[in-house]
């Protein structure tokens, strides 16, 4: 079976916007980006919610910048999004999935062959998967700036989820990467 694992931004004071929505705050740099591509050559599916899609759509089909390669992988790879309200993408490479079937949806895409999934952002569908045992792995880069208000990262957590701490990786800029488990 496919690993399914979440990975989120938040600030050190665990928020992953900031009070007006913003996200102009993360810490990314040369090593992040090296770090990313390595992490993307396992990765063959991406995973959204509706809203995480609709941030990501209207941010990567036309970006550019000093990293190609990152823009190539989120432009190309799979992408599928979870939702029960959305109809119809435009970006490449995208399919929509029933969120009215979240379980059945998600555990036949694990049973699917392939690379790893990730789920980026889309931290209200991160909450259900981990809800529902789905998740393999939470990675959780935490930037060293505290925004004193915002979105906190498991506001729709409805249950406990024991986590164990797998692996830590740590970079120049601050930036600290948790890896965490769900217990077993």
């Amino acid at each position: 079976m496919r690993k399914l694992f979440s990975y989120v931004i938040i600030s050190l004071d665990g928020y992953y916007e900031g009070p007006n929505g913003e996200f102009d705050w993360p810490n990314i740099d040369s090593e992040y980006f090296e770090f990313a591509n390595q992490t993307d050559a396992y990765i063959d599916t991406l995973l959204f919610g509706r809203v995480g899609y609709e941030h990501m759509a209207a941010h990567w089909p036309d970006a550019t910048g000093p990293h190609p390669e990152v823009v190539q992988f989120m432009n190309s790879v799979t992408k599928v999004v979870v939702s029960g309200t959305l109809r119809e993408v435009e970006w490449h490479n995208t399919t929509i999935v029933d969120g009215d079937r979240l379980n059945e949806t998600i555990t036949e895409l694990k049973r699917q062959p392939g690379k790893e999934m990730a789920l980026f952002g889309s931290v209200r569908l991160t909450a259900s998967l981990l809800e529902l045992g789905l998740i393999d792995e939470l990675r959780v880069l935490v930037n060293p700036i505290i925004l004193g208000a915002g979105r906190s990262l498991f506001s729709t957590l409805r249950n406990r989820v024991a986590l164990d701490l797998w692996r830590t990786t740590t970079f120049r800029s601050g930036n600290v990467l948790l890896t965490y488990r769900p217990r077993q």
